[in-house]
């Protein structure tokens, strides 16, 4: 199978492999040579492949859509990373979550005063029609 891993502005891997394992929403699966032709919306997680000499590779990956179309794979996500300590893996996404966890604090914040703002209006409005 040729696998095609890729992000809106990169291409992370483009290999042929003998072996795919992913998750979706009801778990993990495994896509081999002769599967069915597939597709699936995946899960943020880890995700693997088997190189055509056997070597396991490893990524991490935002939420995606995988599709398996007769040799191609083809998998788009928002964000990956590879590597292939596990360690390694787990420190960058962790770090992720953090930058990402910030940054919607920071939207929520701005949403809420944006709100307050608006109200704040709506009642001065209310104030100067007289009621």
């Amino acid at each position: 199978m040729h696998l095609k891993l890729v992000e809106p502005t990169a291409v992370l891997i483009e290999a042929d492999v003998s072996k795919v394992i992913a998750e979706a929403d009801n778990g993990f699966f495994c896509l081999l040579p002769r599967h069915v032709d597939f597709v699936a919306a995946l899960t943020p997680g880890v995700f693997y492949y088997w190189t055509i000499a056997h070597q396991r590779r490893i990524a991490a990956i935002d939420e995606g859509i995988l599709v398996k179309c007769g040799e191609q794979v083809l998998v788009s996500t928002l964000r990956g990373f590879i590597s292939d300590d596990l360690d390694m893996l787990e420190t960058y996404v962790q770090e992720q979550f953090q930058v990402l966890d910030e940054q919607a604090r920071r939207a929520r914040s701005a949403v809420a005063r944006l709100e307050a703002g608006a109200v704040r209006r709506f009642m001065q409005l209310e104030s100067l029609r007289g009621g």
